[in-house]
Parts: C-alpha cells; sequence; structure tokens
C-alpha cells in the first residue's frame, strides 16, 4: 500500500482549486469542483479542501470533501466522487491517510463516507474490503453509467454511436429539427425545472430537488464557464431541455427533461449531440459521461427505475461502467454503529421535513 499524508488546502490552492482537481490522477470530477462546494455550502453542508500527498513524492490528490454535523454523533465527511486516483490501490492509503489526520487534528468524524470513480471488479472489492472499508448504499445516480467516447473527430464519434441514436441524430436532422443554446434567464431555467418535473419522474424513481437548488446550480456552473443549457422547440415551446456541463476534459448530462408525446422524432438525440459536439469543439472533451443508467447487469431488466433512462443512454453508447460506489470508513466504531442502526435514517427524514430536499 502507498503511503499518503493528507492536509488541508491552503487559500491559494483553494482559489485554484479547479485547475488542482483537474489535473487529478483521473482527470477529476463536477462533483469535486468548486462550483459544487459553493452549491451544496448553500444546501446544508460545510465544503472542506483536502491534499493528500504520497510519501513517495509522487502527483498528489486534491479531493473535495462535504461536512455535515449529526447531534450527539459528530460529524460526517463525504468525499463525494473520492478520492481521485489512477489506481485503486491507492485508496486504502488516502484512507488510512485521512483517518490519521482526523485524528491528529481532533476533528470529531465518526464516519467518511468514499465514492471513486474505480470501476467495479472482484479485484477492486477485496482491495478496499482488505482495508476496513465498508459497502453502503450507492448515492449518486451515475455510479453505473453510459460513457461515451469522444476523444476523434466528429464523424467518427458519430459512427460510433450505438444505430438507434446515430439513425434518430440523423433523422432529426433530416426533419429540420433545430436545437438553441439558450440563456439561463429565470423565464428558461423555470422552463426547463417544468420539463424535468413534467415526465418520467416517478418511472425512474427521480426525486427532484427545490428549483432553487437547480437554479443555484446552473448558475453557479454557467457563470464559471462550465455549464449551459439547451432547448429544441415545438410549437413554440421547449419540448427538450439539457443541461450540461464540461470540467477539464470531461462532459457530463447532468439535468434533462422533456414533454410527452411529441411529434418530432430524435429531438433529445439532437440536443444530445449538439450539447457533446459543442463540448468537443469547445473545450476538448475526451469523454461525455450520460449519468445514469441500471447497472450492466440489469440494462435489461424493465423492473429496474433506470430502465427507460438506460435504453436512451446506451443508444448512444454501450459502454456502460459500473463504479465501486460508496464504502464507509469507520472511525468511532459505537458512534457509526448508531448512526447505521437508526440515527441516519431518523436524519434523513428530519432533513426531507425540515426542507424538502434529500439529506445527501
Amino acid at each position: 500500500m502507498r503511503e499518503f499524508t493528507a492536509r488541508f488546502a491552503t487559500d491559494q490552492e483553494i482559489a485554484a482549486w479547479d485547475d488542482h482537481v483537474t489535473a487529478n490522477p483521473n482527470g477529476g470530477n463536477m462533483l469535486q469542483s468548486a462550483s459544487f462546494a459553493e452549491v451544496k455550502a448553500e444546501h446544508g453542508w460545510r465544503p472542506l479542501h483536502l491534499v493528500h500527498e504520497p510519501a513517495d513524492g509522487g502527483q498528489a490528490s486534491y479531493n473535495l470533501v462535504l461536512e455535515k454535523k449529526v447531534p450527539a454523533l459528530g460529524r460526517l465527511w463525504y468525499m463525494i466522487k473520492g478520492p481521485d486516483v489512477a489506481s485503486v490501490e491507492d485508496v486504502p492509503g488516502i484512507a488510512a491517510a485521512t483517518a490519521q489526520f482526523v485524528a491528529e487534528q481532533g476533528l470529531d468524524v465518526f464516519a467518511l463516507k468514499i465514492e471513486p470513480d474505480v470501476p467495479a471488479s472482484e479485484h477492486a472489492r477485496a482491495v478496499l474490503a482488505r482495508a476496513g472499508l465498508r459497502k453502503s448504499f450507492d448515492i449518486q445516480p451515475n455510479d453505473s453509467t453510459a460513457v461515451l467516447a469522444t476523444d476523434a473527430d466528429e464523424e467518427t464519434v458519430l459512427k460510433s454511436l450505438h444505430s438507434r441514436g446515430r439513425n434518430a441524430v440523423r433523422r432529426a436532422l433530416r426533419e429540420g429539427c433545430t436545437v438553441e443554446r439558450v440563456e439561463l434567464t429565470e423565464e428558461n431555467m423555470r422552463r426547463m425545472y417544468g420539463l424535468m418535473d413534467t415526465v418520467g419522474q416517478g418511472e425512474a424513481n427521480i426525486n427532484l430537488r427545490s428549483y432553487d437548488y437547480y437554479a443555484k446550480f446552473w448558475t453557479t456552473f454557467e457563470r464559471a464557464g462550465q455549464g449551459r443549457m439547451y432547448f429544441t422547440y415545438e410549437d413554440g415551446e421547449p419540448s427538450v431541455g439539457a443541461y450540461v456541463v464540461a470540467y477539464g476534459r470531461k462532459g457530463t448530462y447532468k439535468d434533462g427533461g422533456s414533454k410527452p408525446r411529441r411529434r418530432q422524432y430524435g429531438d433529445s438525440h439532437l440536443v444530445q449531440w449538439t450539447a457533446v459536439t459543442d463540448l468537443m469543439r469547445e473545450h476538448g472533451i475526451v469523454e461525455y459521461d450520460l449519468c445514469g443508467t441500471p447497472p450492466s447487469d440489469r440494462l435489461k431488466d424493465k423492473d429496474h427505475p433506470y430502465y427507460g433512462l438506460g435504453l436512451f443512454k446506451t443508444s448512444f453508447t454501450k459502454s456502460v461502467v459500473d463504479f465501486v460506489g460508496v464504502h464507509d470508513l469507520v472511525l468511532r466504531p459505537a458512534r457509526y454503529a448508531a448512526w447505521t442502526r437508526f440515527a441516519e435514517k431518523v436524519q434523513r427524514q428530519l432533513w426531507v421535513r425540515r426542507t424538502g430536499q434529500p439529506f445527501y
């Protein structure tokens, strides 16, 4: 196991946070960004910025940690989509360094949740288990996700699409469907939220956060030059919408919605294709995360809540990646036991009643 040290980032490092995160061994994740830290700071979490440095002098890993105080138990840390590592073998060393740092600083953290973007495998699961990391329930929708490789020219990428997606894009173009990147006005954000709340939410078991949460997310990432919104129209009104993010060399389909019973075939595919090609041209993305499918072994399971979403997203690529998901590092065993037995459920219920928002 490689040894690491952990420390809080300096003010100078925080000021250049995105530069450090996108230079991480795995290229960073938008949920580790300065923009996301700003969003979560207004919605119940305290963002912390940690730096993990290998003892052998190799490349450091910069990781965002979200902290929430839990009455009577102490502090819960959530290293969202982290740690960023080149290999699963580095996760135990970073976890151990974080535990040591917490102890030395007297930070009263009872558990650390991690969810590295490490593909799931028997080997990866064994490495994490040997490090004492306990598998927990997954939190983010893209712990299984379709990823489109975009490290080629547009024609090559178009040809790489599954035939269903490629044909839908071409037909939409032939029939005159148009897609616009729109300004992030209050009216457009309200329209987008309405599209998200129109169809698919119950079927996909997706609980929308408040409009204020999405508006904060969209405007914060747009202000940083990382986010953008697209519409296509039918009868003069938005019929399909998408909000996408470019972070480092990775693109992500963050939010989407559509009206039911539309007449234009392939409009939702063309919205995605327009976003992809724009991000390729303007940001040089090498991959595009369609953000959430059923696990690769359940893509044909019609009972899975993401089945319909999976059909659409795998019409772009059959490359579905299952990540190892969330694992817990127990720092205070008695407090963690109370958390998992009853306190977490209670806190999540209270949080939803008080704020109307998901706990995580």
